[in-house]
């Protein structure tokens, strides 16, 4: 194997292993709602103090520049390390939700030196084949963040008759993310296309936003991050749910939970691919336009599993399979000084984004009904495929996917 990929895959290894603390307390809500007398609130911000803490990690990282001044695997790995500890301190010594809200906030922000620079990291890497390695990394991210759905489902964590417990999730989860960096800090180094470190330089956080085909690129990525992580923080809750009602088992409603999030790792690896070939746009535009089709009809086969299930896995192989080409796109149109820092920016919106549509969910759920609940995720994909069409007919558009666009 070449250097090259022996690091490619070594990253998304670690990627993979990293990500598992993201929904390690949101896998666990049914529990902790029976522990802890939750309110729905309370379910929601379960994951929602991540984002929040991953929005401030991202937004101190892109006003200091941290990650294109500090060495990307050092920063991954040390903020591997300070998550994994975050998340076990929860399954150790936590009682309340409110102490538990602020460990995920603190784990949150750690993400933030997680995902960025491992972005950065793939892209130091690859050039024509950049949408392939960034969607390797996607793709390793999003089965990450399906890891603890698996790990609450099989016996030795959980799944067995009754409440299963929670806290070994999360000790898992935390194993996994310490070993993640230890990946990065011993065997993973930046490749031949790393360019010098940048200048401090606070203004480009700005910078990155007031060019237009860069700005179209965030608005494509806002409008993914408006469905994806409402859709994987509520649909295997209401695949458990759907299962329930039909008399089907708990274990198989967390293994399709876990399924749906992470067939979305084979669709990013498949997107990259073909968007190397056929040009980011386009690709991202049909994905788009695939996940927005599964949200606005998801809702309304509740009492019908077996269909349900079928069409969430085809939902979470589409809503991710873009994700990996508004990254790469934004690091082939920005300035390669700070490609860190347009990336970091990047994420910190989206993340920002997806505070309101979490929250949004349970409420309109319980008002209207699941059907028009998931459909409200369907505006994303509608104004990030608009977007795509305008950054398409930008003459810089040719920067992208070696002149595919």
């Amino acid at each position: 194997m070449s250097e090259k990929w022996r690091n490619l895959w070594l990253l998304a290894i670690a990627e993979l292993l990293a990500m598992g603390l993201w929904f390690s307390a949101s896998a666990v809500t049914p529990q902790l709602t029976t522990a802890w007398n939750l309110t729905s609130g309370q379910q929601s911000w379960l994951t929602m103090s991540v984002q929040i803490g991953f929005v401030v990690g991202a937004l101190l990282s892109t006003l200091l520049t941290l990650a294109d001044r500090v060495p990307a695997q050092w920063l991954f790995a040390g903020s591997a390390l300070l998550g994994a500890l975050f998340n076990a301190a929860i399954a150790l010594w936590v009682t309340t939700p409110q102490a538990a809200l602020a460990l995920r906030f603190l784990t949150g922000m750690t993400l933030a030196g997680v995902y960025p620079p491992g972005m950065k990291l793939m892209a130091t890497w690859t050039k024509e084949d950049r949408g392939l390695g960034i969607g390797l990394l996607v793709g390793a991210l999003t089965v990450g963040s399906a890891m603890p759905h698996l790990l609450n489902a099989i016996p030795l964590f959980g799944g067995t008759a009754g409440i299963p417990p929670w806290r070994p999730v999360l000790l898992a989860a935390s194993a996994l993310a310490l070993a993640a960096a230890a990946m990065a800090a011993f065997f993973v180094r930046p490749g031949p296309l790393l360019t010098q470190s940048a200048p401090f330089n606070w203004r480009y956080a700005g910078q990155a936003l007031t060019d237009r085909p860069v700005r179209l690129a965030n608005f494509g990525y806002l409008g993914h991050m408006w469905e994806l992580y409402a859709m994987w923080a509520w649909v295997p809750l209401f695949l458990l749910a759907a299962y329930r009602a039909a008399g089907w088992s708990d274990v198989n409603a967390r293994l399709a939970g876990f399924a749906v999030v992470a067939i979305g790792g084979v669709g990013s690896v498949i997107a990259g691919k073909l968007a190397d070939r056929l040009g980011r746009t386009a690709i991202a535009g049909v994905s788009l336009a695939v996940s927005g089709s599964c949200a606005l009809v998801a809702g309304f086969f509740f009492d019908s599993p077996g269909i349900l299930t079928v069409l969430a896995l085809v939902w979470g192989f589409a809503v991710v399979a873009d994700s990996a080409q508004f990254s790469t796109a934004v690091s082939e149109l920005s300035d390669p000084r700070y490609v860190g820092t347009a990336l970091t920016m990047q994420t910190s919106l989206g993340f920002l984004l997806t505070l309101f549509t979490i929250r949004m969910v349970p409420p309109m759920a319980a008002r209207f009904g699941w059907e028009w609940a998931f459909a409200a995720l369907a505006i994303g994909p509608v104004f990030g495929l608009w977007s795509m069409m305008r950054l398409r007919a930008l003459p810089e558009a040719v920067r992208m996917a070696s002149g595919k666009r």
